[in-house]
């Protein structure tokens, strides 16, 4: 039976949608309206007592972005019980520093794919192509500086 989803994460979730992070922004205008090869995307997505950043409903596909403070031990410790958690819930997790959506072209689209394609946990990194279905980075004039 899956976990149930309280009021106030609802509202946790709602307001991480309002201030997406650049990366989650970049990464987003490629997930939403099933703009990946016509997978249905949702973000920030109440499971249980977590919020996760972008989930494929259909193949049970979580992708989280990382930034600086999950560099810290604690939220480390955080994260791997948090994985745990959801792992056994029955979701697989591919985790991107935001560093790799802002600059690392394809690299995380391709990482998606290969990911839904085997239904592997981790990937290795095909094509940075830029030229490539699907280009990350942002366009000029785009996005937050503040977030830089």
């Amino acid at each position: 039976m899956p976990a149930r989803v309280s009021k106030s994460q609802t509202d946790f979730a709602r307001k991480l949608r309002r201030n997406m992070t650049i990366a989650e922004e970049i990464l987003w205008r490629s997930l939403r309206r099933s703009g990946l090869d016509g997978l249905k995307f949702r973000r920030q997505v109440p499971i249980g007592r977590y919020v996760v950043d972008f989930l494929c409903v259909e193949h049970r596909l979580i992708v989280e972005l990382d930034g600086p403070p999950h560099d810290k031990d604690e939220q480390r410790l955080h994260d791997a019980a948090r994985d745990e958690w959801l792992r056994a819930q029955g979701y697989r997790m591919l985790r991107f520093q935001n560093d790799l959506v802002i600059g690392g072209g394809n690299i995380p689209l391709d990482r998606i794919r290969e990911a839904i394609r085997t239904g592997a946990r981790q990937t290795e990194a095909p094509s940075s192509d830029p030229a490539s279905r699907g280009h990350l980075l942002p366009q000029a004039g785009e996005g937050r500086n503040s977030d830089l």
